[in-house]
């Protein structure tokens, strides 16, 4: 087969999986408002929704609008909800053969995660699993965070600091019992925490599906995203120079794309730039009240890596931090190639593949953030660095 019937062949795989959105969140966050408003209202999408709960009770499965004794039940909107209490692939496996034979219709899952869960092992499943990568394809992590308990709950629970690590959406619920300086602080310890994930703000479960679906976190051709608060907390002159350029009509809607927001940095040493990114975030403010184990940094150049060093240098790293390393993604420039490569990875699964070509009026540069538990920044930078061709 040529590579153009090769290439065909690949997309027609593609478009048959069936895009999964994990829903995470901790206890009592509001995550089965969401989905019962998932569950009961006529959207017009047929969803499949997994709750997986491992344990011989499900304390949610009595919450849900559906008859708990059955195991997969079709709601009258269309979608369907069942309950998996074991092996995630399976119930996967049963749900692509019941569709396949006609039994039951959907074009999209949403699995909703255990309050106490760390959203790693479901994600990695859709990795390892030959049968479930090939029908499934995972869109996003969306988690739930309760704003009135936001601040207690990530001071004291590592698997709520887990599941904003993990997230490629953050959805604030019960935001109207807090006043506005908490709101904030909590919406800026999330952003630290994990600054490639938007923030909306969902109310009893109410929030447009297009907010939570088709979000493409997982595709390794999306531009990545970063919020420009996370370093406008560490370039004040950049956040200067950001809203200059807002005032004079440039950029006006720049939320989440942050290719510019280092400009004032750009004179600096390389090695002095890199090392800027630190996980600290000036002082005074309410987070630093907060030592959160889970932080995010950036690494930036201008400098083409060496492909071979960069594939030897990530490997380590991996090998070495993949347990805490939470989500990792990056657009990188690499000598020899006229096109972006782009790196997204998950604990110890990491992926690169070709993005957009680099246009003549494109400075070519690297973007990469990590996103994890106690990562040494400095190991990662030093080793990055390392990789650069000088």
């Amino acid at each position: 087969m040529n590579a153009q019937g090769e290439s065909a062949v690949n997309k027609a795989k593609i478009s048959e999986q069936v895009p999964v959105t994990i829903l995470t969140g901790f206890l009592g966050a509001g995550k089965t408002t969401l989905l019962n408003r998932i569950l009961a209202e006529q959207h017009g999408h047929r969803i499949a929704v997994i709750e997986n709960e491992f344990g011989p009770t499900g304390v949610d499965n009595d919450l849900l609008v559906h008859d708990s004794e059955e195991q997969i039940v079709e709601m009258n909107n269309g979608c369907v909800c069942c309950t998996v209490r074991g092996d995630l692939a399976r119930i996967l496996g049963e749900l692509r053969q019941k569709r396949d034979a006609g039994q039951i219709s959907f074009e999209r899952v949403v699995i909703e995660t255990t309050g106490m869960a760390n959203p790693g092992p479901v994600t990695q499943t859709f990795f390892v699993d030959e049968d479930v990568g090939r029908n499934y394809l995972i869109d996003g992590v969306i988690t739930v965070v309760d704003a009135k308990h936001g601040h207690a709950t990530l001071d004291h629970q590592p698997e709520a600091q887990n599941q904003v690590g993990f997230a490629d959406r953050i959805l604030l619920s019960k935001t109207d019992l807090v006043d506005a300086e908490e709101l904030r602080s909590l919406r800026d310890r999330l952003v630290r925490m994990n600054p490639r994930a938007p923030i909306r703000q969902v109310h009893m479960g109410r929030i447009a599906v297009d907010e939570i679906f088709d979000i493409g976190g997982f595709k390794l051709d999306s531009v990545l995203e970063l919020d420009p608060d996370f370093l406008a907390a560490e370039h004040p002159d950049a956040a200067r120079a950001r809203a200059s350029q807002q005032a004079h009509g440039h950029g006006a809607d720049h939320d989440h794309d942050d290719d510019h927001g280092c400009e004032q940095c750009e004179g600096a040493g390389e090695e002095e730039h890199a090392h800027e990114h630190e996980g600290e975030h000036g002082h005074g403010h309410h987070h630093h009240a907060h030592d959160d184990a889970i932080k995010a940094f950036v690494f930036r150049s201008e400098r083409p890596f060496d492909a071979g060093r960069l594939e030897d240098t990530m490997s380590a790293l991996v090998q070495v931090y993949g347990p805490d390393l939470l989500r990792y993604k990056g657009v990188l420039f690499v000598r020899g190639s006229g096109r972006r490569m782009i790196l997204q990875g998950v604990h110890m699964l990491m992926g690169v593949e070709p993005g957009r070509s680099w246009e003549r009026r494109d400075t070519p540069s690297s973007k990469m953030v990590f996103i994890g538990r106690n990562l040494p920044q400095e190991v990662f930078i030093r080793g990055l660095e390392s990789c650069l061709i000088h």
